[in-house]
């Protein structure tokens, strides 16, 4: 006879793959400790936070901001003969209206040589309620370009008053010519910086004015004992 073949038990399976990694384990046991440090600084330090933020944020502002210059001419109107001076106060006002109309700066961008939508959104045009002057003033990233575009309208705005003297009886002559900026008009970069440290002071105070007060309320501190009020007999007893 032949003995039956006997069939050894298998051995279990192992695991042999790769065992989490412990970097998520870190994080989130980094992460667990952030509350801890954050009451662990001092309490001026969201004050100092935003005052740091707020300049590097203001210099990085100035920084990349392209310096604007600014250029302004002047145009008076001075009444013809036989006319009332005090139009000419009124005709001053009224042509520092039209003077950033499409009419005039048509013929302006012929010695700015720029384009009308560049006249329209560069310059501005102010009158004086006390004095028959108009003033025209250019903003530009150029310092030259700034200061032809303002003789630019102010030529071509005397131009138009001329066409319509002997209607008015009042002409537009030019006062003061602009000239070209040395300097630019907008914020250095240490103005912004100084702003942006302002701004940062500022709601760092305030976030100093909402932040919990650290009360003795912390865990494992007593709380100190107020003492009860005193009976009547016991105040006559030590008397």
């Amino acid at each position: 006879m032949t003995e039956p073949l006997t069939q050894s038990p298998a051995a279990p399976a192992t695991d042999d793959g790769p065992a989490p990694p412990a970097r998520p384990r870190r994080v989130r046991a980094a992460l667990r400790q952030v509350p801890r440090r954050l009451r662990s600084l001092p309490p001026w330090s969201p004050l100092a936070a935003g005052v740091l933020a707020g300049g590097l944020l203001g210099a990085g502002y100035g920084l990349l901001t392209t310096p604007q210059y600014t250029a302004t001419g002047y145009v008076v109107a001075v009444p013809a003969d036989r006319s009332d001076p005090a139009s000419a106060l009124g005709f001053a006002q009224a042509y520092g209206r039209v003077a950033t109309q499409l009419a005039v700066l048509g013929d302006a961008q012929m010695w700015a040589h720029v384009p009308v939508a560049t006249l329209e959104r560069s310059v501005r045009t102010t009158t004086s309620p006390d004095a028959p002057m108009v003033s025209v003033t250019a903003t530009s990233t150029d310092p030259e370009e700034a200061a032809d575009m303002a003789n630019a309208v102010a030529r071509a705005l005397t131009r138009h008053a001329a066409d319509s003297a002997a209607d008015t009886h009042v002409e537009l002559r030019q006062f003061a010519r602009a000239t070209e900026p040395t300097e630019p008009s907008s914020a250095s970069t240490a103005v912004t910086a100084l702003v942006g440290a302002s701004a940062g002071g500022l709601l760092g105070g305030l976030a100093l004015l909402v932040r919990p007060r650290r009360a003795a309320r912390e865990p494992g501190r007593a709380a100190a004992g107020v003492p009860g009020p005193a009976s009547a007999a016991d105040v006559r007893g030590q008397l």
